[in-house]
């Protein structure tokens, strides 16, 4: 009797183990985009300016797009959204180097819209805005 106790618990605990190392890697899988200074990986600066005079563009939303790559499962499409603050700039922190779609929508101003491969740990992107054309 006191072997077969004995059994099971060792084998409650082997098989605990395996599913707590299996979830552990999940998680760390699925994990969301974090600010964090791991190599590969890109701070976004985007700098919005419009119109004749150059003015900042305040409440922007600027929407980054990329694939994220994956090691155990298929790769996911994120896209991540902030706003520029009073002196038209937002930051996005975690970005990772390749190809990405960068947008910039504002009220009163036109869409913009464009592809940028990032390769460096920093990167500033300078963006201009134009108005929209009159509607009579």
């Amino acid at each position: 009797m006191a072997r077969f106790v004995t059994f099971r618990l060792a084998s409650f605990a082997l098989s605990l183990g395996a599913v707590l190392v299996v979830a552990s890697a999940l998680i760390a899988q699925s994990k969301d985009n974090k600010p964090s200074d791991e190599p590969g990986t890109t701070r976004l600066r985007v700098e919005v300016t419009g119109g004749e005079k150059s003015a900042p563009v305040d409440m922007a939303s600027v929407y980054v797009r990329f694939v994220a790559k994956r090691a155990l499962a298929k790769d996911e499409k994120v896209e991540m959204n902030v706003k520029t603050n009073r002196e038209g700039v937002a930051v996005v922190p975690a970005v990772p180097h390749g190809k990405i779609v960068l947008q910039v929508v504002a009220n009163g101003w036109k869409p913009f819209g464009e592809n940028y491969e990032l390769a460096q740990n920093e990167e500033v992107v300078k963006i201009h805005l134009q108005r929209p054309p009159k509607w009579y």
